[in-house]
């Protein structure tokens, strides 16, 4: 992260590999400055050409599922952290579906009686990879809810190429070679293990997502389910080493680490990839969903789904 880290220039550096005198004053210095520089550039974008404030842009809450596995909710925060940094002049909150604190209907309750938004409005963002029951019914129920606040429910998050961008960069850090053999590739492929869900929508996303990697990675990549929807992460390795695929990696297509996170990963044969966590590219990911969101008209007196 740009203001806690400065990037040192190894060009200043003493022939012993130690920063000059006043070194350290001088990062300080270029943190205090990356500092105010954030805040002034934030300060100017509420202020029109003519000098007038703009108004406050809608809230973003970032809409997760919950987890009783404790590295969720850290990797959760962890990823909101990143949103501000990219966009500080926005107010951005979380709300949980389930199983953590706040709940989504807290959440929007709590906005309804601040005045940080501009005329009440919320843009939700679903930390969601697909389509599915919670998006297309739980939250925007939960929306509806919350008037007076007006909301509008962004898209998931996939499928979209930053994703698979997160999950070539996951899989690299694990040990995938950026460049092989033809021999090599050949006998290699890509598990793709995601959550799973009964709605069919779900898995057609799943599968653009499995298609977009494969294109990247160039070998087959066969999407794979935690739970409601088969194949299981097992059958899909033995399937794919019956193809004569026996350098098999499963790619973890999860916002955070968790149970279905771990048992996916404990199937994979050979080598397995976080999940795609707090990756700067889910934080960019998550702004423009929201920036979709905030850009499409909104039918009158229905909220719509904004389109992916």
């Amino acid at each position: 992260m740009t203001a806690s880290n400065p990037v040192r220039d190894e060009s200043s550096l003493s022939p012993g590999g130690r920063p000059p005198l006043g070194g350290a004053h001088l990062d300080s210095t270029a943190q205090l400055m990356n500092a105010i520089t954030s805040q002034l550039g934030s300060q100017l974008s509420r202020v029109s050409i003519d000098g007038a404030r703009r108004p406050a842009p809608p809230a973003l809450v970032l809409v997760a599922h919950g987890s009783r596995d404790p590295r969720t909710l850290s990797t959760v925060r962890s990823l909101i952290e990143r949103i501000r940094e990219l966009r500080p002049h926005l107010a951005v909150h979380l709300g949980h579906i389930e199983l953590n604190e706040p709940l989504l209907p807290d959440t929007l309750a709590s906005l309804q009686s601040t005045q940080s938004t501009r005329t009440g409005e919320a843009v939700l963002v679903p930390l969601l990879l697909s389509r599915g029951y919670h998006v297309k019914r739980d939250i925007p129920e939960a929306a509806a809810a919350a008037a007076p606040l007006r909301t509008r429910v962004a898209a998931p998050l996939g499928p979209h190429p930053l994703l698979v961008e997160t999950l070539y960069a996951r899989l690299v850090e694990a040990g995938w070679r950026t460049r092989m053999s033809d021999s090599t590739r050949r006998a290699s492929g890509i598990v793709l293990a995601a959550a799973g869900s009964r709605d069919p929508d779900a898995a057609v996303d799943t599968r653009r997502t499995a298609h977009l990697l494969a294109e990247r990675l160039g070998v087959p990549v066969v999407p794979a389910y935690a739970s409601a929807a088969a194949p299981t992460v097992a059958a899909a390795v033995r399937a794919m080493a019956a193809r004569g695929r026996h350098r098999i990696a499963v790619a973890s297509y999860f916002t955070a680490p968790g149970r279905f996170a771990t048992e996916c990963a404990a199937a994979a044969p050979w080598i397995a990839a976080e999940p795609l966590g707090d990756h700067p590219a889910m934080a960019r990911l998550v702004l423009h969903r929201y920036d979709q969101a905030v850009a499409t008209p909104e039918p009158a007196p229905e909220r719509a789904l904004a389109t992916a």
